[in-house]
C-alpha cells in the first residue's frame, strides 16, 4: 500500500512538471512515505531523513525535504519541530494536497506546511499510474489499484486505525473503471488493495440475492474486463473468508490461486488476546477449503511472534500450526509496541532477546518448509507473466506464475508483458528457474 501511493504522488507530481531525478544528490525535493507499523520502519525513515538533511548542508543548494504517510499522521507537526530543515508534514488522509503544498514552500508562500487533518471524512483516493515500470523503460505490467482505505479491525497490536482511519470504500463502478483503463493501457494484471480487502464495501453494498459479499461482487465485475489477464488482492482477513469467497477461486478464470491470509499466531489464548476474531481451527478449515478448490494454490501469512504473555507453549503451538499449514512463506516480525495501541499497556511484556530467538526458530522452519514446496514445483509447467528484468541479474527476465511464484528465464525483452508456458528446471530458496516451451506463439 505504501509502494501504491508512492507511485500515485510521483505520477500526480510527474503531470505537473515535476521529474523524477536519478539520484538524492541532484533533487530539489526529497519526500520520504513513511510507515508506522513497526518501530523498527519510523526508526529507519528518521535516521535517513536527518541523514538526508545533515548531508544537504555541505551542498550549494538545499533540498526541501518531506515526511509523507503513516508515520506523518501519528507524530504530525511535532516532527517540524524534532527535525531541523524539515519543511513539510503530510498524513495519509492530505497526501491530495501534496502538489498545492509544494508549490507554496517552493514559492516561498510558507516556511513549514504540516496537516494530518481528521480522517472522518471519506478519502480522496488516487488515481494516478506511471504506465512505465519504475527505473525502466518496460511498459507497465502489473499494477495495484486501492479499493478502500482504512481499518475497523482494531487489532490490540495495531497502529493502522489510528493513521489510516476508519474504512471507506470506493464504488464498484470506479474501481472497475480505473482497472479498464489500466488494461487498455496494455496491464495485465491488477492486485486489488485494502486494510482488509474482504471487508471491501460493507457500508456501501449489500449482499446480492445469490448471497454474494460486496468483495465478491467486486471482483465478478473486475473479470469482465478485455485484456485483463490476471486478478490478485491483499491484503485479506480470516474472517471474510466465506463460502462465496472460496468458491470465487474455482469459477472465477482470471482470479489468481493465490492467497495471503494473515494468521499472526498459532495460539488461540493469543489470538483472542489479538482481537483476531478467529481460532487456529477455523483458520486451517480455511485454508484446507481453499486448497480443496485450487490444489496448487500458493498460500503465505503473517505471523507476530513475541505478543506480549506469549509463552513458549504458545509459541510451539504456532510452530506446530505452520508445519501442519505448510505455507510457501511466511512473513515473520518481532511484536512491536505502538503508541495508543492496548498491547503496549499488557503485563508479560515479552523481553527482546527472547522475541528475536523465537524470530530466528520460526524463520528457520519457515525457510525449510518452503524449500520443499520449491522443490516440489521442478518438472512441473507453469504459466507466467513476464514483468521485465531479474533484479539480481539483468541478463535474465522474471516473472510470476499465477500461484505467485518467481521464476527466472533467459528471453528476449519483447517477451515482456506477455505470458508464456515454462517447464521448471530448478528450485532456489524463494524462486524457480524456467526454460520456455515452445509453442506456435514463441
Amino acid at each position: 500500500m505504501n509502494k501504491r501511493d508512492s507511485e500515485a504522488l510521483a505520477s500526480r507530481l510527474s503531470s505537473q512538471g515535476y521529474l523524477i531525478t536519478d539520484s538524492e544528490q541532484s533533487a530539489d525535493v526529497i519526500l520520504i512515505n513513511t510507515c508506522s507499523v513497526r518501530d523498527g520502519a519510523e526508526q529507519k525513515a528518521l535516521n535517513k531523513m536527518r541523514m538526508l538533511i545533515g548531508k544537504s548542508g555541505q551542498q550549494p543548494r538545499k533540498p526541501l525535504f518531506g515526511f509523507l504517510g503513516c508515520m506523518a499522521q501519528a507524530h504530525g507537526e511535532k516532527l517540524l519541530e524534532e527535525i531541523p530543515g524539515l519543511k513539510l508534514v503530510l498524513g495519509t488522509h492530505c497526501s491530495h494536497k501534496l502538489p498545492e503544498y509544494l508549490d507554496m514552500l517552493l514559492k516561498g508562500e510558507r516556511e513549514k506546511i504540516a496537516d494530518c487533518g481528521e480522517m472522518d471524512a471519506p478519502p480522496v483516493f488516487l488515481k494516478d499510474h506511471s504506465l512505465l515500470q519504475e527505473g525502466s523503460e518496460f511498459p507497465l505490467v502489473s499494477a495495484f489499484v486501492n479499493i478502500m482505505h482504512g481499518c475497523d479491525q482494531h487489532c490490540t497490536y495495531c497502529i493502522v486505525p489510528e493513521t489510516r482511519g476508519k474504512e471507506f470504500s470506493r464504488p464498484i463502478a470506479d474501481i472497475v473503471d480505473e482497472c479498464r483503463s489500466l488494461a487498455q493501457n496494455g496491464v495485465k494484471e491488477v492486485t486489488l488493495l485494502g486494510q482488509i480487502v474482504t471487508s471491501y464495501g460493507k457500508r456501501l453494498i449489500s449482499a446480492s440475492p445469490e448471497g454474494l459479499s460486496p468483495f465478491v461482487q467486486l471482483l465478478e465485475e473486475v473479470e469482465k474486463i478485455e485484456g485483463l489477464e490476471r486478478i490478485r488482492f491483499t491484503s485479506p482477513h480470516p474472517k471474510g473468508y466465506g463460502l462465496d469467497l472460496v468458491e470465487a477461486y474455482s469459477r472465477l478464470n482470471k482470479l489468481c490461486e493465490s492467497a495471503h491470509i494473515p494468521l499472526q499466531s498459532g495460539s488461540n489464548r493469543i489470538l483472542k488476546a489479538m482481537r483476531r476474531g478467529y481460532t487456529t481451527e477455523r483458520f486451517l478449515e480455511i485454508l484446507s477449503q481453499l486448497r480443496s478448490v485450487r490444489p496448487s494454490i500458493g498460500l503465505v501469512t503473517d505471523i507476530i511472534v513475541g505478543f506480549p504473555g506469549e509463552t513458549e507453549e504458545d509459541f510451539q503451538e504456532t510452530m506446530n500450526l505452520v508445519r501442519t499449514a505448510r505455507f510457501d512463506n511466511a512473513f515473520i516480525f518481532k511484536y512491536s509496541p505502538r503508541q495508543h495501541t492496548p498491547a503496549t499497556e499488557m503485563p508479560e511484556q515479552v523481553p527482546m532477546e527472547i522475541r528475536e530467538e523465537r524470530h530466528a526458530r520460526l524463520l528457520a522452519l519457515v525457510n525449510e518448509i518452503a524449500q520443499e514446496a520449491y522443490q516440489h514445483k521442478v518438472g512441473e509447467t507453469l504459466d507466467v507473466l513476464v514483468e521485465g528484468l531479474s533484479r539480481r541479474n539483468v541478463n535474465r527476465l522474471q516473472g510470476r506464475s499465477r500461484c505467485n511464484k518467481i521464476v527466472l528465464f533467459e528471453g528476449p525483452s519483447a517477451w515482456v508483458g506477455t505470458i508464456r508456458k515454462f517447464r521448471i528446471v530448478r528450485a532456489g530458496q524463494y524462486s524457480l528457474y524456467g526454460e520456455p516451451i515452445e509453442t506456435e506463439d514463441n
